[in-house]
């Protein structure tokens, strides 16, 4: 099974590619989709949209694994990572891929095996799952990566 982990927001969206076997995940590919800032809304979510569809296209994706939105206080942060994430999901649609969301200690339990690990905790476990010789970088990268390790252990689908 080849998962796509997406790390959703407005400037960066990190993906991850992992392809799980024999309880096994592997490294495929990281990266990130980056918008630039002062750039009209429409046009950043365009951005994302196509660079997803060519990742999609490029990797061929049995799943997609994206982590839940998360905001304490500010919504007004949370908008933009929402509008990233609604067009994710519809492109994942699109391609009919399945997909399942993560909350961040789901990510952060499935990973470390402490819901409240440090993100340095879930960057090291991350690189030590792929056998990675560096950290995945940037993090929004290693995010990915781990919200992709995610599903390849607890593999809920609700799409």
């Amino acid at each position: 099974m080849r998962v796509l982990g997406i790390d959703p927001g407005l400037a960066i969206v990190g993906f991850g590619v992992v392809d799980y076997s024999r309880r096994t995940p592997v490294h495929v590919r990281h990266g990130v989709i980056r918008t630039p800032a002062n750039t009209p809304l429409p046009s950043r979510l365009l951005t994302i949209f196509e660079d997803f569809t060519e990742l999609v296209e490029t990797f061929k994706p049995d799943a997609l694994a994206i982590e839940q939105l998360f905001f304490q206080k500010n919504v007004n942060t949370a908008l933009p990572v929402a509008h990233s994430r609604g067009v994710v999901l519809m492109a994942a649609q699109r391609y009919g891929l399945s997909v399942a969301e993560y909350s961040p200690q789901q990510v952060k339990s499935t990973v470390t095996g402490y819901g409240a690990a440090e993100k340095a905790q879930v960057m090291e476990m991350t690189r030590t799952l792929l056998k990675l010789k560096a950290m995945p970088r940037p993090d929004d990268a290693a995010d990915a990566l781990a919200v992709a390790i995610c599903h390849c252990y607890a593999g809920r689908v609700i799409s």
